[in-house]
């Protein structure tokens, strides 16, 4: 059987700023198929300055116009809900963990024992954060979306540097959503090959095509934003899915993950289901002992319960030792 893919519901910012609304998108996740929940532990005053400056105003996209620190007030899970959100997901058999964006943030999820840390795309080469997270040794998933090749392998050297090796690589487009055609799926096997790591996805195109497509590729973990209610709006209601829709999608993953099965050259050809409508030789035109052997008197044709094809060449301008009938099955028990 295929490796079960680890599938996450990403709730961000999803909560548009309801503790309820968190709590009930972790059950929701739950019965859509969802393995983990995740959350994002970060303030404004952690992620960016309360300013201004062009630098710190964004020129386009879905927050064209917001500065960083009133997009991130806005979307920030508060840090007083943590310890609730970790008992829900909990009790609803959940698996919950957080993208940490600064050491407090790291030690906020210490002492809810996280058991796996994100980093995310834009944080990987903030290298004295993932040295400090992992010093934690636990699983750490790492999103790719804005690396280039050597932020990776840096960010992947830092890792293993404190003595952590369970690391995930996930391909992710850092757009919101992102276009289909610049999903580039193919870097998946490649960097599995490429850094020896696990592989997966974190997607923000819209529909359940690149997801499933991607752990027909060998992607291990999915992660996929969800909303209980798109109409909530939010920060990052545009692509995430709702319940029905991550729902088809776990359900394409888990298809998937059946149909890929296993490396398999059956060797049996007893077991092998409908290996009897393959071709052999048969005898195609009535023979009497001593005739010889022709393409015309014996031929390759379905089913498989005569010579195997391969012996014809030899067979040809030997004599039969008996008479035969159209119909018989060729073997070397009747050949001179």
């Amino acid at each position: 059987m295929a490796t079960k893919t680890f599938i996450i519901a990403e709730l961000s910012a999803n909560h548009n700023g309801s503790k309820q609304t968190a709590l009930d998108s972790i059950r929701a996740a739950k019965q859509a198929g969802a393995d983990a929940i995740k959350i994002q532990t970060y303030t404004a005053d952690t992620l960016t300055l309360n300013c201004d400056k062009p630098d710190f105003v964004l020129g386009k996209g879905l927050w064209k116009g917001e500065t960083l620190y009133s997009l991130y007030q806005k979307a920030y899970t508060p840090w007083e809900w943590h310890e609730e959100i970790f008992k829900v997901a909990h009790e609803e058999g959940l698996i919950c963990f957080s993208t940490p964006f600064d050491k407090t943030a790291v030690d906020l999820l210490e002492n809810l024992n996280s058991p796996i840390y994100k980093i995310a795309s834009f944080e990987i080469t903030d290298i004295p954060l993932i040295q400090y997270i992992a010093s934690k040794h636990k699983p750490i998933i790492l999103s790719t979306g804005i690396a280039m090749e050597e932020d990776i392998q840096l960010a992947l050297d830092t890792i293993r540097g404190e003595g952590c090796n369970d690391i995930t690589l996930l391909k992710c487009t850092s757009a919101y959503p992102a276009p289909i055609e610049d999903a580039n799926l193919l870097t998946i096997p490649d960097m599995r090959k490429r850094f020896g790591v696990k592989v997966g996805l974190s997607d923000h195109t819209e529909g359940t095509t690149v997801p499933i497509a991607a752990v027909a590729l060998g992607a291990e973990v999915v992660e996929k934003h969800f909303i209980i209610d798109r109409s909530i709006g939010g920060p990052d209601s545009a692509f995430s899915m709702e319940a029905p829709e991550f729902k088809a999608m776990v359900d394409g993953i888990r298809q998937v993950e059946k149909a890929l099965g296993e490396v398999k050259y059956p060797t049996e050809p007893s077991k092998i289901k409908g290996r009897e409508f393959c071709r052999s030789l048969y005898v195609a035109q009535p023979m009497r002992k001593g005739d010889i052997i022709t393409e015309e008197n014996v031929r390759s044709v379905r089913p498989g319960y005569g010579l195997h094809p391969k012996y014809l060449s030899e067979l040809i301008g030997h004599k039969v030792n008996s008479d035969l009938e159209v119909g018989d099955r060729m073997s070397w028990d009747v050949v001179e």
